[in-house]
């Protein structure tokens, strides 16, 4: 700029207008050297940081091209001394690093899962917020987008007063020795694994009295669920109080230091009846646990209330359909793990078949049902898959047809997460363990579900259609 300036004025005094044109000439080129030292001052300033005030643009949470080492797409951080700024202006270092906080950065779970972010407002990245709804932010386990899996199986026992754990004792206490590595490794492969939690995790307690069957393990053994791969429990069922309420807050306590979600028991009503959430990419889910039983006005096992500790019992379904209602609201796909039916048959009961459509009708996505030890029917109502019952999964020394039942969720849409893929999953519980049914037993097992499931297609595989 100052050696074009010069140039110009040196065409005028070569006119004629030699005095003249010398002061003019004097004061432009003062000018130009002016205007030279202040560019090289901002230069160095951009260059050293001394200009520490200077603006950066930036947005949707990116920071601009700035001539120091951004490229425009990488994520601000407020702790990072070279972006002090987030809109054009002269922010102090203070309000700029309070301002760039809010802004989620690309690992951040309010980044990642924005589907959830924007459509329940669920605070991921707050770890209370987090705690207070029950809300899991989970990786998925298998590592693809083919979709979110769910996986269900029945009742499972581990006091080792019974045959199961104590068989498994005798064979090295490893839980492959009960059940077998193919369906832990399915198990471990499914991003939610949920079985019913039959029993009470204590060293105390007294048991019920006249009670035929009760049952409690030692609370070391809450390690198993890990084992097998399952990161969610119910225990609405009427075996949570065998041992009292000591037992039961041993229970709760068990699972809460081993890291096992649970539902359908708490320290309150409100602790008993409310959801687990699981939110695994960008798809939240919702899990209700209850229990009918025992079907009476005086239960062997405390119904939790406002002051009691206890399981959330629905022999009334009211509360139970309500939450119902609330939860589905603040999810993409809603599960309801209910304990009801009658024990050892395979028939299901007029209250199954009563509420399956009030729950339905509710806004539950799938209906999983457990307590009558042995397989029932799948059926589907109002539009709703229902399995009646699960059977035992690993429990006890009969030989019994059981199975896993696994749900594989689509992305969401309108709110709302399809079932994509829905798998009856055969297994055997046999000489104390449960085992992958394979051959002509595998086929064997499909054929009776099919029987007593009109309606249901169930192919060689076990994928289910209506």
């Amino acid at each position: 700029m100052v050696s074009r300036d010069t140039r110009n004025h040196k065409k005028v005094y070569n006119g004629g207008k030699k005095k003249t044109n010398l002061i003019a000439l004097f004061i432009f080129t003062m000018m130009g050297v002016i205007a030279a030292g202040v560019v090289a001052f901002l230069i160095y300033g951009t260059v050293t940081g001394v200009k520490k005030d200077r603006p950066v643009q930036a947005e949707a949470g990116f920071a601009a091209d700035a001539g120091d080492g951004y490229t425009g797409r990488e994520p601000i951080s407020a702790d990072d001394p070279a972006v002090l700024g987030v809109q054009a202006g002269t922010d102090t270092d203070e309000q700029a690093a309070e301002e760039t906080a809010e802004i989620p950065a690309d690992d951040s779970y309010k980044s990642r899962y924005s589907g959830v972010y924007g459509r329940f407002g669920d605070d991921l990245d707050d770890p209370e917020y987090l705690t207070a709804n029950r809300i899991y932010v989970l990786d998925s386990r298998d590592g693809d987008d083919s979709g979110v899996t769910l996986t269900f199986g029945g009742d499972i026992l581990f006091d080792d007063e019974y045959a199961v754990t104590a068989k498994l004792k005798e064979n090295g206490g490893e839980i492959s020795a009960g059940i077998s590595p193919e369906l832990i490794d399915m198990m471990h492969a499914s991003d939610i694994t949920m079985v019913n939690n039959e029993f009470p995790y204590t060293y105390g307690g007294t048991p019920t009295p006249d009670k035929t069957y009760t049952f409690r393990a030692d609370p070391p053994t809450v390690r198993y669920l890990s084992d097998m791969g399952v990161n969610a429990v119910g225990i609405a069922n009427n075996h949570a109080f065998d041992f009292g309420e000591h037992a039961f807050a041993d229970t709760l306590t068990t699972l809460e230091e081993a890291g096992i979600p649970y539902c359908g028991g708490g320290r309150n009503i409100n602790e008993a009846s409310a959801p687990l959430f699981f939110v695994v990419d960008d798809v939240k889910i919702g899990i209700i646990a209850a229990t009918q039983i025992e079907r009476n006005d005086y239960p062997d096992t405390r119904g939790a209330t406002d002051t009691l500790s206890g399981v959330f019992r629905c022999m009334n379904p009211s509360r139970l359909l309500a939450d119902i209602t609330e939860t589905r609201a603040k999810c993409d796909f809603l599960v309801v793990f209910i304990h009801w039916g009658t024990e050892s048959t395979p028939e299901t009961d007029w209250l199954q078949q009563d509420q399956a459509p009030k729950i339905a009708d509710a806004g539950a996505d799938l209906i999983i049902g457990a307590h009558p030890h042995v397989l029932q029917s799948i059926g589907r109502t109002k539009g709703i898959p229902v399995f009646y019952s699960l059977g035992n999964f690993w429990f006890n020394s009969k030989d019994l047809d059981t199975c896993l039942v696994r749900a594989t969720l689509s992305a969401p849409s309108g709110g709302r997460a399809a079932l994509s893929d829905l798998k009856f999953i055969p297994c055997r519980q046999t000489g104390c363990k449960t085992s992958l049914a394979t051959g002509e037993e595998r086929d064997r097992i499909i054929a009776d579900m099919r029987a007593m499931s009109p309606g249901i297609s169930i192919d060689a595989d076990g994928s289910i259609t209506y």
